[in-house]
């Protein structure tokens, strides 16, 4: 663990002091989960369920904030199990998924979801040319109902594959009034009209939390990461940890705390749930 500056040293130690009425939100892949090349082989750290259960005593409530669908992160994280372990120790856990526009919870135990956006079926009709004049034809499409997402990961080439495919894939975006979430050997294709940081100030509002933090690893959360820092600067504690990658060096300069991946984000909630 990496405090960036003196002041982040100080934000940590202000969340810490009020920790009963923090809540906690948290990435998925790369933060949670190992990024692996096959997006469906994803399953959290071995160490994440007990730090969760560990901090679970600690906090208000632990909300998992991830691109995927909700109902694909519960399968993968087990999360409906840890919900109802995280209810026995005092504290909720939520799964917004898709970027806030799906909600879940312990307590209710249904995922409620808007329908997908306008533009989305015509995009995926035209996707397939797309790669193919990019020459990636072979990469892979995940289809996630409020979205759509295109690997390159597995591919020869993954960076090159990516450079190719932004501009395409984000002018083909455009004419379908959809927006893109470029991310770590990903382009996510979706509605502009929720984020990662919409969804956490709303999650701060509803617990009446009285600090924030917020955990991830790649540009889709970078709105969740500012809205830490605006919620900061209108006075609500707040600490804002980045999952370390040399694939997003980016974002460290973004964050208070610098950790080594999911096994440093584990070692980092541990460290919060033992210190409080």
């Amino acid at each position: 663990m990496e405090f960036t500056s003196d002041d982040a040293r100080a934000h940590y130690d202000a969340v810490r002091d009020v920790l009963d009425g923090v809540v906690v939100g948290l990435d998925f892949d790369g933060t949670l989960s190992p990024v692996v090349d096959d997006p469906e082989a994803a399953r959290l750290h071995p160490g994440a369920p007990g730090a969760l259960l560990e901090l679970a005593e600690a906090v208000r409530a632990v909300a998992v904030i991830t691109g995927r669908p909700a109902r694909q992160a519960i399968a993968m994280g087990d999360l409906d199990a840890l919900g109802d372990a995280m209810l026995d120790r005092g504290a909720e856990l939520f799964v917004f998924g898709q970027y806030g526009n799906e909600r879940w919870s312990a307590t209710e135990q249904r995922i409620r979801s808007p329908r997908p956006p306008a533009g989305l079926a015509s995009f995926e009709r035209e996707l397939p040319q797309v790669l193919r004049s990019a020459g990636a034809a072979e990469a892979y499409v995940e289809e996630k109902g409020l979205a759509v997402a295109v690997h390159t990961r597995r591919m020869d080439d993954p960076a090159g594959a990516f450079e190719r495919l932004v501009k395409p894939i984000a002018a083909l975006a455009e004419r379908h009034r959809l927006t893109i979430e470029p991310g770590r050997n990903v382009i996510e294709v979706r509605s502009g009209d929720m984020h990662k940081g919409q969804a956490l100030r709303a999650f701060v509002a509803e617990q009446e939390a009285v600090g924030v933090v917020f955990g991830g690893d790649d540009l889709g959360d970078v709105e969740a990461f500012e809205a830490v820092r605006a919620l900061r600067a209108d006075g609500l504690p707040g600490l804002v940890v980045c999952s370390a990658s040399q694939e997003q060096p980016d974002l460290v300069r973004l964050a208070d705390v610098v950790v080594d991946g999911p096994p440093g984000v584990v070692e980092l909630l541990g460290d919060l749930a033992r210190r409080r």
